[in-house]
């Protein structure tokens, strides 16, 4: 099941001012934001002398990690939207207090039940095809340390994939260039 919203490109989708993550008034002042040239940039900012809120509508931060073991992937499939049912490396948002390290180790606890070390860094990634935000993946690479592989949070199922029987149905465009990235980097040189 494919539930991205038809009706909008993604252009639209950022350039609507009643599309602005749902921005529509100052949250500071409440009047009706309205839209600015600001920075080189049109932005919705609020019209008031009084009030000098700007709405930047940034990239939100996400965090996860690629597990391989014996040249297996793990990939998780989701359970909730957008786009049940395909698979994706685990991986999350990141919570206001947490640095990405610790969204890393948590989303994977949370999604696959395995309890995890990192062990390097992986590589950081643009989300841009998801149609609730622009994402900036972090990617890290580790090893499980304990825990059991089981679906969990936003999981439907949990399993480990060889390079040359990854699911059609991989969700995101930023998941897809990590999996291309790994087989290149650290496979193609076996």
């Amino acid at each position: 099941m494919n539930d991205r919203r038809k009706s909008l490109s993604e252009v639209e989708l950022f350039s609507r001012k009643d599309h602005y993550m749902g921005f529509r008034y100052c949250p500071r002042c409440a009047a009706e934001l309205v839209e600015k040239t600001l920075d080189g940039r049109v932005r919705l900012a609020c019209p008031g002398d009084s009030c000098d809120y700007i709405f930047y509508q940034n990239p939100v931060p996400a965090a996860g990690a690629v597990i391989v073991v014996d040249d297996r992937i793990l990939l998780v499939r989701r359970a909730h939207p957008p786009r049940i049912g395909d698979w994706t490396i685990p991986a999350g948002f990141m919570e206001w207090d947490e640095h990405p390290t610790d969204t890393a180790t948590r989303e994977l606890k949370e999604e696959t039940g395995l309890d995890v070390r990192l062990t390097g860094f992986f590589e950081v990634y643009s989300g841009r095809d998801d149609w609730r935000n622009n994402a900036v993946l972090i990617l890290y690479l580790a090893e499980a340390i304990g825990g059991k592989l089981e679906p969990g949070d936003d999981a439907s199922e949990v399993a480990f994939f060889g390079f040359d029987e990854l699911p059609e149905n991989i969700a995101f465009q930023a998941h897809r260039q990590a999996l291309a990235d790994y087989d290149r980097r650290y496979r193609s040189s076996k």
